[in-house]
């Protein structure tokens, strides 16, 4: 959530920002929260005058009783009780005009770095750095789901009559890469100095709220039916809602964590759940990254957070780049984002495996998320990064380290996690 400051002070920034994101149909937003605020603040200066002079009736009662002189004391009683029904009916005037203010503020975007290109939409994301060189397959690399298949890896058709479209059974050595890949990603973050957690799966409406906007929420969340409770669409959820309404203490920041969880995810308004695949799903696993820290630190965090994934699957020896999203692809609590995208041998392009944001404020404001600074409780910034998502890992590993055999080669660094196996070899006709 922005500032109230900030709009205050600065309205045509705000402005300015909302239509660099191209929503121009939120500048009268920024409008309606001045004029609401100015009736807030007008309501609450009413407010603390009758409790003021309610304070001193009071007093001029008590000795007016004392003196003998009962019928002005009465007068003035009656006076108090008069103020005491203004003031009944001020409070919940207040109440409503601050919760209108308040939805239209969580509605207006947050200020976007000036490191963010202008765009309309990802199609005009910005390429920044490219790590490993692609290399050329000597043979036509099929479709990740004719590999899988032939690996004895997926179950497609059993899932889509259990749960329906969007779900997957992973069977065998496909199954053990994913969890090898989960797991050594755990390691690899534990070895950066992150703290392992694994989160609660289920947030209620006020966390959902606070995390992210409302337009995510509908197109993303599933609500438990008859619950006050949504199923996370990844880990970054809970691991936020877990600092809600609390004040860490300065001198303990930067809090560095690394979550695990299962993801469920609509997919409403996205591209589609793919026919056959799994690039696309309503449920996967994943390892996420998430950071609390000071407001000086967090573009310096930020850097680090996408390097940890560029470092990462650079060591399973998958060529990967990084693109600054530009402000039309950026949801509206983000100050800044940065994908990370794998190569695909298959399509001879690159696709997301993940993506990096600095919320600032924003997540901290709607959560009311401090930290102590000498006399001072001052809104922490929030980040979160995707360190790993298997789904479309496994399908970057799997285009990536094919051989012309069909069989697979898993890279160096994951066979610990594999029992040593080198590689993963077809089904036998």
């Amino acid at each position: 959530m922005i500032d109230i400051g900030l709009i205050r002070n600065n309205p045509e920034l705000v402005k300015e920002n909302i239509r660099k994101k191209f929503q121009d149909k939120k500048l009268v937003l920024v409008d309606e929260v001045l004029e609401l605020d100015a009736k807030r603040r007008a309501l609450q200066a009413e407010t603390d005058n009758i409790r003021a002079s309610r304070n001193t009736l009071s007093k001029q009662i008590g000795a007016l009783l004392k003196a003998g002189k009962k019928e002005e004391a009465e007068a003035i009683k009656a006076q108090v009780s008069a103020n005491n029904g203004r003031l009944t009916q001020i409070e919940k005037e207040l109440e409503e005009v601050s919760q209108e203010q308040k939805k239209r503020m969580m509605s207006i975007p947050n200020i976007i770095s000036p490191d963010t290109p202008i765009g309309k939409d990802d199609s005009e994301n910005v390429e920044r750095q490219r790590f490993l060189e692609p290399a050329e397959k000597p043979f036509e690399v099929p479709y990740h789901l004719d590999i899988l298949e032939k690996l004895d890896g997926i179950d497609i058709d059993s899932a889509r009559r259990v749960s329906g479209q969007g779900f997957y059974y992973l069977t065998g050595d496909i199954a053990r890469l994913h969890s090898a890949v989960l797991t050594y990603a755990r390691d690899f973050m534990i070895d950066k100095g992150f703290t392992y957690v694994i989160p609660p799966y289920m947030i209620r409406s006020d966390v959902v709220t606070g995390v992210m906007s409302f337009e995510e929420m509908d197109n993303m969340m599933y609500k438990i039916e008859g619950e006050d409770l949504y199923l996370i669409g990844t880990s970054e959820h809970s691991m936020i809602g877990r600092f809600k309404d609390t004040i860490v203490d300065g001198a303990k920041l930067p809090v560095t964590l690394t979550s695990y969880s299962p993801c469920f995810r609509k997919e409403r308004g996205a591209h589609g759940i793919e026919e056959r695949g799994i690039y696309r799903i309503h449920q996967f696993e994943k390892q996420e990254m998430i950071v609390i820290c000071k407001p000086e630190e967090s573009e310096e965090w930020f850097e680090k957070l996408y390097n940890y994934t560029v470092e990462l699957f650079v060591s399973m020896q998958v060529p990967v780049r990084t693109l600054e999203c530009c402000s039309g692809d950026l949801a509206d609590l983000k100050y800044r984002s940065l994908d990370v995208e794998a190569w695909s041998p298959r399509q001879k392009k690159y696709f997301e495996v993940g993506s990096c944001s600095n919320l600032t404020d924003a997540q901290a404001r709607r959560l009311d998320i401090r930290y102590k600074d000498g006399k001072q409780n001052k809104f922490a910034h929030t980040l979160n990064n995707t360190v790993v998502a298997p789904p479309r890992m496994l399908i970057a590993i799997l285009e990536n380290h094919l051989n012309a055999d069909g069989s697979v080669n898993i890279p160096p660094v994951l066979r610990p996690y594999m029992g040593g196996k080198e590689k993963i070899l077809p089904k036998q006709k």
